[in-house]
């Protein structure tokens, strides 16, 4: 969707309700160049981690299968 600055300025909520609602952006046409406003995804904590691959210097596979019947004691 597209508006002139003059026309976003009188629906300036609406327009904006609208994006938070359908997760539409809209492009405003301003002195021939062009802006947008766009919803932003909150950041997940996750999102910071780091790939570490050669932290284990084991092969993963031999920690899932472990054999704890010796250690158990009832």
């Amino acid at each position: 969707m597209r508006f002139t600055a003059t026309k976003l300025r009188t629906n300036l909520y609406k327009v904006l309700d609208s994006v938070l609602k359908t997760g539409v952006p809209i492009e405003i046409d301003r002195r021939g160049k062009l802006l947008k406003i766009v919803p932003m995804k909150p950041k997940e904590k996750l999102d910071n981690l780091k790939p570490h691959p050669d932290y284990l210097a084991v092969d993963p596979e031999s920690l899932v299968h472990v054999d704890w019947s010796k250690e158990w004691r009832p």
